[in-house]
């Protein structure tokens, strides 16, 4: 794609990277069969070609409008395109660019500002968001039964094991995770306790920053990336073996801290060296395979039929497939996998709140895969997934790790 970048970007970092990106596309159209806002809506303004025209024009011309703003802020940044491009177009970096730049130049109403200011406060405080979650369930009698769907009933707090072992990791508890979910981490921590790895939470460490990040708040989303930075840094040079991420969209936030702080001087270093240690907990099992080989039922019988929904973050920001299916498949449990399983299921960090009719079409198409196989559990591997897809379904939607803690972590003493 021939460029021509206008003088407001034209040679600094940004634009740069932004012409790599759009030399890059050769207007192929193979994204658009794998492109969920496209599929639903029929627009090519909303699939990736479509987007990366307007903002290739926006970039040449420095002229931009609503219209383009909005088109922008209805792609999920799934990144399943950039699995399906022959070309390796680097898709969500260009968006991240064209989003930073034209939120400064479009102003959004008030009450959408607002919304956005909201998201950003409440998500990335886990005390103000507990509290606030514990006020909705107080009222959940009294909601209408949209709202009742988006608030799960609360879990009770399962025990961690005391950090006892040489081996250790970092884990990052996340930000809605602990109220919504608590036994996740917990189970997590058990069972790579009884192979001897102990789970090390940094005090300090908090939101990885997709949050503010992606509502296009970016220098609050990278203040947050540096906090985590230091935070994590001393237990780096204590001998931590890796950073685990529990929910597939910190993990591939936090394996591109090196690429968002490399123009940061202070930063940058530490920051690859963050990324390059960072590991879904995925990975993490499957590289202890074989000391965990001594936790599998002698014999596993299929314990209940399960279908796996691959978050978008895994399986195309992480590049991660297979694995999980594969870890349950060995714990005793029969997978099964839906069709259409590269989609999104319509969560998307705050998509499901800002863009709720996309969302919720999503949801029940990806529902509609997943309950023609007559699971008994729905697994997952991310908690914005997890909770968005348990709000349309009475099937339990649960973490894989809970599945596994509960076969593997009781074979066991």
């Amino acid at each position: 794609m021939q460029t021509r970048l206008a003088d407001f970007i034209r040679d600094t970092p940004q634009g740069i990277e932004a012409e790599r990106i759009l030399r890059s596309c050769v207007h192929c159209g193979f994204c658009l069969a794998t492109c969920p806002t496209y599929q639903i809506l029929g627009d090519e303004l909303d699939s990736p070609r479509g987007r990366i025209y307007l903002m290739k024009q926006y970039l040449e011309s420095g002229e931009v409008s609503a219209k383009t703003q909005l088109h922008l802020d209805r792609c999920l940044t799934c990144r399943n395109c950039e699995t399906t491009c022959p070309s390796g177009v680097e898709y969500s970096k260009l968006l991240d660019i064209g989003r930073g730049l034209i939120e400064q130049q479009v102003p959004r109403s008030a009450a959408a500002s607002l919304q956005r200011y909201m998201l950003r406060q409440t998500l990335t405080r886990p005390t103000l968001f507990n509290t606030l979650l514990t006020l909705g369930r107080a009222a959940r009698p009294f909601l209408p039964a949209s709202l009742k769907a988006k608030l799960p009933a609360a879990q009770p707090h399962s025990t961690r094991p005391a950090i006892r072992h040489k081996r250790h990791m970092l884990l990052l508890e996340g930000c809605v995770q602990p109220g919504l979910a608590p036994n996740i981490n917990a189970a997590a921590a058990r069972l790579l306790d009884k192979i001897g790895i102990s789970l090390v939470s940094a005090n300090n460490a908090g939101c990885c920053g997709a949050v503010s990040y992606h509502l296009n708040a970016q220098a609050e989303g990278l203040d947050f990336m540096r906090r985590n930075i230091d935070a994590w840094w001393p237990q780096i040079d204590a001998g931590a073996e890796a950073i685990v991420m529990t929910a597939s969209g910190c993990g591939v936030t936090v394996k591109e801290y090196g690429h968002y702080l490399q123009h940061d001087p202070a930063y940058s270093a530490r920051a690859a060296r963050v990324s390059s240690l960072t590991r879904d907990l995925s990975e993490v099992v499957l590289s202890e395979a074989e000391a965990l080989r001594g936790l599998f039922p002698p014999s596993p019988e299929f314990r209940a039929r399960v279908a796996f929904h691959a978050p978008c973050t895994l399986q195309h920001g992480q590049q991660i497939t297979g694995v999980v299916e594969a870890l349950l498949s060995v714990a005793g449990y029969a997978v099964v996998t839906p069709s259409e399983a590269n989609l999104c299921c319509g969560s998307a960090g705050t998509y499901s709140i800002l863009q709720p009719a996309i969302s919720n079409q999503l949801r029940e198409r990806k529902l509609g895969h997943l309950q023609a196989l007559q699971p008994e559990i729905i697994a997952t591997a991310n908690i914005g997934c997890l909770t968005h897809l348990q709000a349309g379904t009475r099937t339990p939607v649960r973490h894989w790790i809970e599945l596994l803690d509960d076969n593997w972590g009781k074979t066991t003493a």
